[in-house]
């Protein structure tokens, strides 16, 4: 609605508007966190978690306030039916830009149980997101390189103990554990240097998702595989509060949970993580595909 201001005061308005929603919301997230802190049983447990879902989703929706307020979007998505906030879910996406985050909320508030992002452990220091992500319990991963593990083997399987912690307390209440299976944002230089294969993605890694399965696949009832495309150019943060995207495309893809047989004598766990890496090889080559389908589309409209 007020998409007609100049960009300076509109990027402005946007990203106060976005500071108001979050400085409303964090301290009521952070009040009831401590109750759950001090009172660490399971009936407790399952009498908070609720609440700060609703709490999360009201902060969710008045980012989509203020979105709607400021920006004229084109929003193109499919896919939508038949999802479930009292399901389980293991969410998959490309990742291009910040904006995708705002994207997937948007996109999934309400339709779904709150998305939980595995985050890099140095965001638990951004001031009041990082306490914010720390009352919904995301889970904080330390990612080392193959050199460091090779130096501090005792680092290796660190992650894979904090990632079934946080699968262990999802067990309770319906949660959708999102991963980027990317592990980054894609660039064309990061492109570059992984030499990908792929036109629009970088390489996928299955550790994630091999992880999450293994602590509680029988709880997932789909693998959401979703697909977000900007038309105009991969943007900024910057750019969308600007008002200078225009068009997001969203599509959905509802998948069966992947699961591995393991053969005579193999380990599951390498069983599964090798089911893993061949599936999301398989859903990137789809995926790549569909991306290149979606923008020559568009450019044909």
């Amino acid at each position: 609605m007020l998409h007609f201001l100049p960009a300076p005061l509109l990027g402005a308005l946007a990203g106060l508007l976005m500071l108001l929603n979050i400085l409303l919301w964090v301290p009521i997230l952070l009040v009831v966190s401590v109750v759950k802190l001090l009172l660490p049983f399971k009936t407790v447990r399952l009498l908070i978690d609720p609440l700060l879902l609703r709490i999360a989703e009201a902060w969710i929706a008045g980012n989509s306030f203020w979105m709607r307020l400021t920006q004229k979007l084109d929003w193109d998505v499919s896919g939508l039916q038949a999802l479930s906030p009292r399901q389980w879910y293991l969410v998959v996406s490309n990742h291009q830009s910040w904006v995708d985050i705002l994207v997937l909320q948007h996109v999934l508030n309400r339709r779904i149980p709150l998305l939980k992002f595995f985050l890099k452990k140095e965001l638990i220091w951004v001031p009041i997101m990082g306490l914010a992500w720390w009352a919904l319990e995301f889970p904080f991963m330390r990612r080392h390189s193959e050199a460091y593990l090779k130096e501090h083997p005792e680092a290796r399987g660190k992650d894979a103990a904090t990632t079934r912690a946080a699968c262990e307390k999802y067990a309770l209440v319906p949660t959708s554990v999102m991963n980027f299976l990317e592990g980054t944002r894609f660039t064309p230089a990061k492109q570059q240097r992984q030499q990908s294969p792929y036109q629009h993605l970088l390489k996928p890694k299955a550790g994630g998702i091999t992880l999450a399965l293994d602590a509680m696949g029988d709880k997932f009832g789909a693998v959401l595989d979703i697909t977000i495309v900007y038309p105009n150019g991969r943007p900024t943060f910057t750019q969308f509060l600007l008002g200078q995207v225009k068009q997001v495309v969203v599509r959905v893809n509802t998948l069966a949970v992947p699961h591995a047989q393991p053969a005579a004598g193999q380990d599951a766990e390498q069983a599964l993580r090798e089911a893993c890496q061949g599936w999301v090889n398989q859903l990137w080559r789809e995926k790549d595909a569909l991306i290149s389908q979606i923008l020559a589309d568009k450019n044909r409209l």
